[in-house]
């Protein structure tokens, strides 16, 4: 279903995240991987948090891939991996994934803050949907400890984040990485999508990204990361919202989404917003873009992703 938005008002944002008191403990990082998993020469010397400009908040040379789960004090069984953007060079952390992280707590949805390998470290391109599919397999395998239910776990994706979610609900069934213990059993399927002012195709004229860039190191990158070229009718349900004046990612990349979603029966809802430019995150209130939180907890209630909150255990 194809819809255009404008400016609501903000109170439609106060009203989504009114309910749950945030839960105070602090998150629990998860690493990905069992110890001498990975290429520990790949990478070297501590990360790099950004102090300043665009890339304020923003992480990079990331050595060691993990989620930061933050648990709501009411959760109502969906969780939901969030990947920020950054081009595949770098993730926004603090102006990106931490507050949409604290709104989904806020209407008790669990979230695991995604650190992914990034192919501008020098990892290869592979790396970060490798780091993708196990965070969905682990999260799966740990339904019952982080009470969760194992088939409402979606992601959250943000511009180059976004081309991650895209490629982990429509190339579940490619193997990113060899099987290294029973978590690898576990389906790598999220269960529902949210790609907000995503990165999505490798081919012209929308090849002219830092993610496209960034994923270069591998040949065939057209073909292999052009997410709209492998929907078929077992993708992920998709919530997308996108601005027509995003100077990075021209919102054509979200309508050839949402067209190849449709075409193949996937259920997938599109929102294009007349402005907000890039980079909006949970959006500023007041905005169109501080708009979405609500249509997407409509559209997940529709679908059945998200349902009533519970207290913990």
């Amino acid at each position: 279903m194809y819809l255009s938005s404008r400016i609501l008002c903000c109170l439609l944002l106060t009203l989504t995240i009114a309910g749950p008191t945030l839960a105070a403990a602090s998150p629990e990082v998860l690493p990905l991987w069992p110890a001498g998993t990975l290429d520990a020469d790949t990478v070297r010397g501590p990360e790099r948090v950004g102090r300043e400009g665009s890339g304020l908040g923003a992480v990079a040379n990331i050595s060691e891939p993990r989620m930061a789960i933050h648990r709501p004090a009411r959760p109502n069984g969906t969780a939901v991996v969030i990947a920020g953007g950054g081009g595949y060079f770098r993730i926004q952390i603090g102006r990106g994934s931490e507050p949409v992280a604290k709104w989904l707590n806020a209407v008790g949805i669990t979230a695991a803050i995604l650190y992914y390998r990034l192919p501008g470290d020098g990892w290869p391109a592979a790396a970060p949907f490798a780091d993708g599919q196990r965070a969905i397999r682990l999260l799966r395998a740990r339904a019952d400890e982080l009470g969760i239910d194992p088939q409402r776990i979606g992601v959250i994706g943000m511009s180059a984040g976004g081309h991650l979610g895209a490629i982990l609900g429509s190339r579940f069934e490619t193997a990113f990485y060899e099987p290294v213990d029973a978590v690898d059993g576990v389906s790598p399927r999220p269960d529902f999508t949210v790609l907000l002012y995503p990165v999505i195709s490798m081919a012209p004229p929308l090849d002219t990204t830092r993610s496209r860039q960034k994923l270069g190191t591998d040949p065939d990158v057209v073909e292999a990361y052009s997410a709209e070229r492998h929907v078929q009718p077992r993708s992920s349900p998709a919530f997308l919202a996108h601005s027509l004046d995003d100077p990075i990612a021209d919102p054509d990349h979200s309508r050839v989404m949402a067209a190849a979603l449709e075409q193949a029966g996937v259920p997938v809802e599109l929102h294009l917003f007349d402005s907000g430019g890039h980079s909006w995150g949970i959006g500023l209130p007041g905005t169109p873009t501080a708009t979405w939180p609500r249509l997407f907890i409509t559209w997940a209630r529709q679908q059945g992703f998200v349902g009533t909150a519970r207290s913990r255990r």
